[in-house]
């Protein structure tokens, strides 16, 4: 006869659901978010086709989550600042200045990655079409 779940097995389940749920939150309501994962996408895409190594997969896959996981972050600031006021204040400002300048870092790192893993290979296929 099976066990039943315990509760600290049923809790680490219902945190699963609360951490999708946040997903979803971000993928349906996050215009940023939604950008990132659509170039995240093009981006294995391109990495399928170009046959990049293991290690370039690697990078490229934490590049990817990086971004995305900071997109995640500057939404959870932004959301919190708005939920203690509504009304100006420096410090709010600061927080959600830095949040979304974190997301840029993380994009401007991206970028590099993107262009050490697929410049070469691109540069290539570029001089034998011309």
């Amino acid at each position: 006869m099976a066990e039943p779940i315990d509760r600290s097995t049923r809790r680490f389940f219902v945190a699963f659901r609360y951490a999708f749920a946040g997903i979803g939150h971000l993928v349906r309501s996050q215009r940023n978010f939604q950008i990132h994962l659509l170039i995240g996408a093009i981006a294995i895409a391109l990495g399928v086709a170009l046959q990049i190594t293991r290690w370039e997969w690697i990078a490229l896959s934490l590049t990817i989550t990086l971004v995305l996981a900071a997109e995640g972050v500057n939404t959870a600031i932004e959301a919190t600042v708005d939920l203690v006021t509504r009304e100006y204040q420096p410090l709010a400002r600061v927080a959600k200045d830095v949040a979304a300048g974190t997301v840029l870092l993380c994009a401007l790192g991206a970028i590099v990655v993107g262009v050490l893993i697929f410049g070469p290979r691109l540069w290539l296929l570029w001089q034998m079409l011309t």
